[in-house]
């Protein structure tokens, strides 16, 4: 998998170099979609109208694609690493990887797939024994599956995130658009 191509692609859907401080995002300024909070637990320290593309590149290969293990998950499903990328980017790696550890415990037909996974956010060997069990298992069809229920419940997660904030919803029909038209 590119990373550089998914990166680049991210960085088009998170509005590219433009500067912005919108009151709706919690995110507060940001630039190439990288917040402020998040460049300068990077170690940024500059002005975020000025944060480099390089800078940002660096925060979505090391805070976003790593922890996740993209290029893991990309060798079973393609798709589902650029949905747990984007949703990784947008909500937060834990939600995104405990996102498909949830899934993958309801799909492992009461355990005769895999061993039941801790939703604990964090991927490592197990959640990718079981990612690979289950496509094994489930082939195409199973997978295709599985990438659409992933990126359902980050759309009932925002739908939800809206519902219980109304702050937010000026924000819900760009969320709700991004996961529909991301694969």
């Amino acid at each position: 998998m590119d990373k550089g191509k998914y990166i680049a692609e991210l960085l088009i859907r998170e509005g590219g170099e433009k500067y912005t401080d919108r009151a709706a995002d919690r995110g507060g300024p940001t630039r190439w979609g990288v917040t402020e909070k998040t460049a300068r637990q990077f170690g940024y320290k500059g002005r975020m109208q000025e944060l480099p593309l390089e800078v940002a590149v660096s925060i979505y290969a090391l805070c976003y694609w790593r922890p996740q293990m993209i290029d893991d998950v990309s060798v079973i499903s393609e798709p589902l690493a650029i949905c747990m990328f984007d949703f990784g980017v947008n909500s937060g790696v834990s939600r995104s990887i405990r996102t498909l550890q949830r899934l993958l415990n309801v799909l492992n037909n009461g355990g005769l797939y895999y061993e039941d996974l801790v939703e604990d956010g964090l991927i490592g060997a197990k959640t990718l024994v079981a990612l690979k069990a289950f496509s094994e298992k489930r082939g195409g069809e199973g997978v295709d599956i599985l990438v659409r229920a992933f990126n359902a419940s980050r759309i009932a997660f925002c739908v939800t995130l809206s519902a219980n904030d109304e702050s937010q919803e000026a924000n819900t029909y760009g969320w709700l658009s991004r996961v529909v038209h991301l694969v």
